[in-house]
């Protein structure tokens, strides 16, 4: 889970500059499955990025959470979030917030 997850984050990166094709055309944001996943991540976002506080995390609030959470959890700034570092930044956020 969490290696899936550190990819889900490096795929977040790389598919912002991306156009999309009728291939890759996504129904749900990719940033809100990194969320939907992780409880801890959740409740975090919810908190912090839930700008309408309805209790959801919309796209933009969940891209904008997303790009929060890489920089919290990419200790070595090499633009990947490996799962030590996920795994690192979640016991952060679960003991701080």
């Amino acid at each position: 889970m969490l290696r899936s997850t550190a990819a889900l984050l490096v795929s977040i990166s790389v598919a912002g500059g991306a156009q999309p094709t009728p291939a890759s055309i996504q129904t749900r944001p990719v940033a809100a499955e990194l969320f939907e996943r992780d409880w801890v991540l959740m409740n975090w976002a919810l908190k912090f990025y839930d700008r309408d506080r309805d209790i959801l995390l919309e796209p933009s609030e969940a891209q904008t959470a997303a790009a929060e959470f890489r920089k919290i959890a990419d200790s070595d700034g090499d633009g990947r979030v490996t799962p030590n570092e996920y795994r690192q930044a979640r016991a952060f956020i679960l003991a701080r917030y």
